[in-house]
């Protein structure tokens, strides 16, 4: 099986020459293309989620000898999130060579989070696959390695910040309320008001409600730590 033009370039900007292209094509078809004869990725996704979650835990570990887990856990946590996976799908361009069936393209599918995520995932298990481990690792961290040298020392969820900051003043956990939705179904925008028992709230918008959230919980953590300097 031979590669299109398209299909060579992006394995040029991924960094791994498949001995097998058809793993590669695999990996690449959403399941709204499946049929009989063509299988979707979602298998090689499961498989390549668990790939990069062994290559992350390794390179943080190593990252940082001395940290302890719940120093790196975090770290972790924010290089392995869907959002991460996505932002790295964008950056070398695999929402031009993703195989969607007609009404996901019709309906943006194509640059959906989850479904970049999930598909850089299964282009990862595709390189395993072809090549093995050290094949894969490689892969990971040519496209991780600026987002592990640049990731927060504290990378801890700013929900959980939020509540821990609350729960040392002896207040109950932030109520998260959405506000208000605008957009598209396939490309909704959310937006979140983050609110503590005192009264004090601040509000954010997102593509997805978690980020929402986060951001709202980030904005009024922001607030109430500049107001207790």
């Amino acid at each position: 099986m031979k590669l299109s033009a398209e299909l060579k370039a992006f394995e040029a900007r991924l960094g791994h020459r498949f001995a097998s292209p058809a793993l590669l094509i695999r990996a690449l078809t959403h399941p709204s293309l499946t049929s009989p004869g063509r299988p979707s990725n979602q298998r090689m996704e499961f498989l390549g989620d668990r790939v990069l979650n062994l290559v992350i835990a390794e390179a943080v570990l190593n990252a940082d000898p001395d940290a302890a887990e719940g120093t790196v856990a975090p770290r972790y946590n924010a290089l392995v999130r869907k959002e991460t996976c996505a932002e790295v799908a964008l950056a070398i361009g695999l929402p031009e060579v993703l195989r969607l069936g007609r009404t996901h393209l019709q309906t943006g599918t194509r640059k959906m989070q989850a479904t970049l995520g999930d598909a850089i995932e299964a282009v990862i298990a595709a390189v395993y696959l072809d090549a093995g481990l050290d094949a894969a690792r490689a892969v990971v961290l040519r496209h991780w390695q600026s987002r592990i040298e640049t990731v927060d020392a504290d990378a801890k969820d700013p929900k959980t910040a939020l509540q821990e900051w609350a729960q040392a003043r002896g207040l109950p956990a932030p109520d998260y309320v959405e506000t208000g939705r605008e957009g598209p179904p396939h490309a909704p925008v959310f937006t979140i008001e983050a609110r503590l028992t005192t009264g004090a709230c601040e509000t954010a918008s997102a593509p997805s409600k978690r980020r929402a959230e986060q951001a709202a919980a980030r904005a009024l953590l922001s607030r109430l730590e500049t107001s207790d300097d």
